[in-house]
This record gives C-alpha cells, sequence and structure tokens, in this order.
C-alpha cells in the first residue's frame, strides 16, 4: 500500500518522569477504552528492556522486539491479540542493550512500521519511564504526548522534569497531562494545577488537561487477576473516567490530524535521541 492510500493513523506517546504512576495500565485501558469506541488499536510496547502490557494482560507471547533487530522475525510476526480487539506489540524482558536503541535498530524499526499495513487508527506507545534516550526518541517520533501524573511529591517533580527535558532539548511544545489515582475531581485540578504553572512560569507553554482516573480498588484487583480493568470491571470509576478520557481524544482535535503511520516513521528518523 502507498503512502496516499494509506489511513489516518494517530501516535500517541504515553509517558511519565518515574515508575510507580500506573502509565502502562493507563495506556492498555486507553486502547480498550478506543477499541470499544469502534477504533482499531495497536499498543507499541516500547519498554524495550522490560516488557510489562503483555504481562499486566496475560499475554501469550511467543516473540518480541527482540526478534525483529535480529532479523529472526517481521513485525506482523509479533503482534498479538489483546482484549476486546485490541492489537499489542509486545517488548523484551531483561535485555539490557535494547534499553538505548542504536542508529541501526531505529532504522530497522522505521523499515518494518513502513511495511505494516494493520488497518489502525491508533498506535499507543506505552514508553519507559523516567528521561531516557528512548523515551526521548519515541516522544518526539508520536504526533502526540501524553504525560501520567500523580498526586505523589515525587511523581508531579519527575513529570516536570521530563516535560522540561523534551521542551529544551527536543523544542516539544504539546503536551496532554493525565493525572492518575487521586480522591477526587478536585485532587486532580489541584496536581495539574500545579504541574501547568510550573511549565507555564519556567518554560513558557502551556499544558492541555486531558482527564483524571480516581483512586479505585479495583484497578489493584485487576492487575493482580492480570486482566484489564475495562474487561473485567467495567462498571467502575476508574473503567468510566478511562472511557470519558478515550471519548475526548477521539474528538480532540481528530480533524485535524494529518498523516499516516508515515508521519511517525518521519519522527522516528529525525529523531536526534
Amino acid at each position: 500500500m502507498n503512502t496516499a492510500e494509506r489511513k489516518v493513523v494517530r501516535t500517541i506517546a504515553v509517558a511519565s518522569g518515574k515508575g510507580g504512576v500506573g502509565k502502562t495500565n493507563i495506556t492498555a485501558n486507553l486502547a480498550i477504552g478506543l477499541s470499544k469506541l469502534n477504533k482499531k488499536v495497536l499498543v507499541f510496547d516500547a519498554d524495550l528492556g522490560l516488557s510489562n502490557i503483555d504481562v499486566i494482560l496475560n499475554l501469550a507471547t511467543k516473540y518480541n522486539i527482540k526478534h525483529l533487530f535480529s532479523g529472526e522475525k517481521k513485525l506482523k510476526d509479533l503482534i498479538v491479540d489483546g482484549p476486546l480487539g485490541i492489537k499489542v506489540l509486545p517488548a523484551s524482558s531483561g535485555i539490557q542493550e535494547l534499553t538505548e536503541l542504536d542508529e541501526f535498530q531505529r532504522l530497522r524499526l522505521v523499515e518494518e512500521f513502513e511495511s505494516y499495513d494493520g488497518g489502525i487508527d491508533y498506535l499507543l506507545i506505552d514508553t519507559s519511564s523516567g528521561i531516557s534516550s528512548n523515551v526521548a526518541f519515541f516522544c518526539v517520533a508520536a504526533q502526540e504526548i501524553i504525560i501520567i501524573a500523580s498526586p505523589e511529591p515525587t511523581a508531579l517533580t519527575d513529570a516536570y522534569a521530563l516535560i522540561k527535558v523534551l521542551f529544551t532539548k527536543y523544542h516539544e511544545k504539546n503536551f496532554k497531562v493525565l493525572v492518575n489515582d487521586v480522591k477526587n475531581e478536585k485532587e486532580a485540578a489541584d496536581v495539574y494545577r500545579r504541574l501547568s504553572t510550573a511549565a507555564e512560569r519556567f518554560l513558557s507553554i502551556s499544558l492541555d488537561y486531558t482527564g483524571y482516573v480516581p483512586h479505585d480498588d479495583h484497578v489493584p484487583k485487576a492487575v493482580r487477576r492480570q486482566k484489564a480493568l475495562m474487561d473485567v470491571y467495567p462498571d467502575s470509576e476508574a473503567a468510566k473516567s478511562l472511557l470519558r478520557i478515550s471519548e475526548r481524544l477521539i474528538n480532540d482535535n481528530s480533524s485535524n490530524v494529518k498523516g499516516t503511520l508515515q508521519f511517525f516513521l518521519g519522527g522516528l528518523l529525525n529523531a536526534k535521541c
């Protein structure tokens, strides 16, 4: 399929300044939320050295990203079916050399995505936590960036640090903020306000608020069952919030997003991280 015939694909990187804020769980459930809204979604586990998505969703994965870089398998051979119609591209586990991609591996990734024709509407990229070159690489390549924040002071500080690095070093100016694990809407608004105020004051950029997920005991229950929250507890408050955020993502500038996977590929090639 040539570029002109490819459908529009929105590429969204989901990132956080630190681990433990629920980034991977949110990515998986947003994918399911989008799927429930009749969108075809591929989740790319871009925490390449520490596979997480397949563990959270209890997916049987015979191959992973290391088989792509070794030349043993093609991209289409790695993708597995997840719950409620989503597709998942799994990472590898315990492969330290994949935590920092070299130029050859980046080119290999670009070639494989270029030949992939999965008919998807959304590509969600679950980046690793922290501020590594891989995180910057995938954030710069994506069309949109969602930063996961939480009320914990270190999580807030690290979220700001990630935004600062992406802005000062890579000239990224557009960020969506999703606040996770809060008591209520007021606490979520306060977290966003503090992060947004710092970004405006010290970086002169505005952050977009994309929603919040309340603290919900169903979340750890789903994790322990290795099931997606929106699959096993769809009526929980957290699941309802995630579905609302999924709806917001679809309605937020979707008509203005231009490009196909080629946009993502171009970003991958041009990202100097």
